[in-house]
This record gives structure tokens, sequence and C-alpha cells, in this order.
């Protein structure tokens, strides 16, 4: 990315891996890249020192709210730091399946309105509204392509970026981004496995295959995704 880019989030990075430029529609399953961009908000929050996990609940360790605005909006849904009690948090897991639409909504909104995607609304059979998201000017997304490309090829030694492709592992981008073939994959699989962020993600996403998902009753947003309708 040029020095005069906007600098991007977690999930607005992960996004623009996972739009597909021509179709306007991630490459992966639209749900699927929508726990991939909740697990992506509870990562970037991880990164700025504001949450952490412990046995596999989010605890929230500043409550100072960061500048980004999303993030502080993400960040007030959070239970507040622990005042002795035995069992602190929500669950990741749990988080993300009942933030995945909302989270990703804002997101999408958000790349819209700074012009980094445009926006095409359509109508399935006429009547239900659906976007597809196409690059903006100037396209940020072959920036972000290439960073991950240099990450991979030096193995990735930056934490950031071990988290990104642990994300992208997690909601079936591996194969797609690597330049590594099988190695990649694997490299990106055991990722996975050791970030908690990208472990939750996984997680829904097998539960959202067999249709055992969260209902997310309690997520206070909902939605279609970027890449619904079809």
């Amino acid at each position: 990315m040029t020095h005069d880019a906007p600098a991007l989030t977690l999930p607005e990075e992960l996004i623009l891996l996972a739009l597909d430029p021509n179709r306007g529609k991630p490459t992966c399953g639209a749900r699927d890249l929508a726990y991939g961009t909740a697990g992506a908000a509870l990562a970037e929050l991880e990164i700025q020192g504001r949450i952490r996990e412990e046995g596999g609940r989010i605890q929230v360790v500043n409550p100072l709210e960061p500048a980004d605005p999303l993030l502080a909006a993400l960040l007030r849904t959070l239970d507040p730091p622990a005042k002795g009690r035995r069992r602190p948090g929500i669950r990741a897991r749990r988080w993300v399946g009942d933030y995945d639409r909302y989270v990703q909504e804002k997101y999408l909104d958000s790349l819209v309105e700074r012009s980094v995607l445009s926006r095409k609304t359509h109508r399935f059979l006429g009547v239900i509204p659906y976007h597809r998201h196409y690059p903006g000017v100037p396209d940020l997304a072959p920036g972000v392509l290439d960073r991950f490309a240099a990450a991979e090829a030096a193995g990735y030694p930056d934490h950031r970026d071990r988290v990104l492709a642990a994300l992208a592992s997690a909601i079936g981008l591996a194969g797609d981004l690597t330049r590594l073939g099988r190695t990649g994959r694997t490299v990106m699989k055991v990722m996975r496995r050791s970030e908690w962020t990208a472990a939750a993600v996984h997680y829904n996403v097998k539960q959202n295959e067999s249709g055992n998902g969260w209902s997310g009753g309690d997520s206070g947003g909902g939605g279609g995704c970027g890449g619904g309708g079809d």
C-alpha cells in the first residue's frame, strides 16, 4: 500500500482479501466472512490492548475506548472489567456467533462511506434487496494482497499478520491466498488453532455448516451479508 492509503483495521483487511473484485461478493461463504469479520474485530481489540481471552471468555482489561468509533462501539458490547465474579466475560465463540452479521454490516458501511468500496444494490426476485461490493478508487485490495504475500514469504514475522492468516484459514480463504500450496495452507491451519479469535470463528463456521449455529437472538443487529442474495 502507498503511504497515502488510509489505515485499515483487521476486519477491513479481511473483507478486502475475501471479496472477488469482479463479482462483488466473497470468494468464501458469505456467513463465513461475517464470522471472520467479527473475530477480526476481537483480534483488533486485543492487539490494541483492550481485551484478552481467558478460558474461552473475553475479558475487558482496558475499557478506554479506541479512537476508531466502530471498535469503541463493539468494546461496549463486552463485559466491563471483572469485580470478583467467578466467570467473567462472554464466551468468545458465542460473541462471534451473535454479532457476526452486525459487525460485517457496520464495516461494509464504513468502507463504502470512505469510498474504499462501492456498493450496488440488487433485488432477489425483484423484492429482497442484497448488495454487491466492488473496489473503490484507489483500489486498496491489491496492496493488502501484496502485503499478505510478503508476510507469508517471510514466515509471518509480525503477530498481526499471523492473526490475519489464521482468520483467513478459519473462513476457508487459505487456498485462495497462499502462494505456497499445501505447505502454506498447513501453516495457516496451525496458526488458526493457536489464535483464540480464529478458533472461535472456525467453531462457528463448522457449526453453521452442520446447521447448529448460534441463533443470534441477542446480537442487537442483523441484516444481510455482503455476499447474500444467491
